[in-house]
């Protein structure tokens, strides 16, 4: 790997070849960026440096600070973090379809799996090239179905009886349903066309614990913001079968004005998906995958 000699592409000109250490101190230094065109031996074609996996993550260091003891700007434990990008209009068209699916209920189910499937291959994993979703829409099926038929039930049985408590019960089946989302989302990642093998342990009782932590939380005015970190952090955590423990860096406070920026600029309708993508690569630039010790 470090023998290989590397080309870039600067403004239409070819640059090269130069030596792989030569090449990585040109993207600490920012000279190649995760946009530049790059080529090596071994490789079909050009490609973004940022689309090949693990070379901006594994050069984000200069050679003089690596000695040095620092990590890795964005993260605190020196691994490598997530990235994603997307068009604006891409992921708009697309929300705006997956939301009246879930108005009208029936296409649900297909819709979430067609929306996951998009958004998970935007997502740059390093050392796991051309991410991919592979769930079924026919499981969310038999979960949103049951789920809609649950809260049915529910609904009459409280009109019958006339009970306020029981009205309230619905939340239950929808944590449920968020819990099995949860699973199943990251049973169904694949790399290369190979399942990762990937499995979420936490349970669905401490679930339930961090959700009505976090709805407390809300009498606090602020704390929230902590909470749904630590909550991330915990889901984070929960991530087996890699051998890479998966980490989440952000702050509750990080997260805090970046949700109230979001949330206002909201108010004005136009700026939804640029605030809303800018929120989304943040939350995964601050998920790292880390050497387990």
């Amino acid at each position: 790997m470090s023998n290989r000699s590397w080309f870039f592409a600067v403004e239409g000109q070819q640059k090269g070849p130069y030596p792989d250490p030569q090449f990585r101190d040109f993207i600490a230094r920012g000279t190649v960026s995760a946009e530049t065109l790059v080529w090596t031996e071994g490789m079909t074609g050009w490609q973004k440096a940022g689309d090949v996996p693990g070379l901006i993550a594994s050069a984000t260091v200069s050679p003089t600070l690596a000695g040095s003891g620092f990590a890795v700007a964005g993260g605190g434990h020196g691994g490598s973090s997530l990235s994603i990008d997307f068009g604006i209009w891409d992921y708009t068209w697309r929300t705006i379809v997956l939301f009246l699916a879930l108005l009208v209920v029936i296409p649900a189910p297909w819709a979430i799996v067609w929306w996951m499937k998009w958004f998970v291959e935007k997502v740059r994993v390093p050392g796991r090239p051309n991410l991919a979703f592979t769930g079924r829409p026919l499981t969310v099926m038999w979960w949103y179905f049951g789920f809609i038929a649950l809260a049915v039930c529910l609904a009459v049985v409280a009109a019958i009886i006339e009970s306020d408590v029981l009205d309230k019960l619905d939340i239950l089946p929808q944590l449920v349903l968020y819990w099995l989302f949860l699973r199943w989302s990251v049973a169904n990642l694949a790399s290369n066309g190979q399942p990762l093998g990937l499995s979420f342990s936490g349970t669905l009782l401490a679930f339930f614990g961090w959700c009505l932590l976090a709805l407390v939380s809300i009498l606090t005015i602020i704390g929230w913001a902590w909470v749904y970190a630590a909550q991330i952090r915990w889901i984070c955590r929960n991530i087996q079968g890699t051998r890479r423990q998966v980490v989440f860096n952000g702050t509750g406070l990080e997260y805090l004005w970046r949700l109230l920026v979001a949330t206002l600029a909201s108010i004005f309708i136009i700026p939804i998906p640029w605030v809303w993508r800018w929120l989304i690569r943040w939350v995964l630039s601050q998920i790292e995958l880390v050497e387990r010790i």
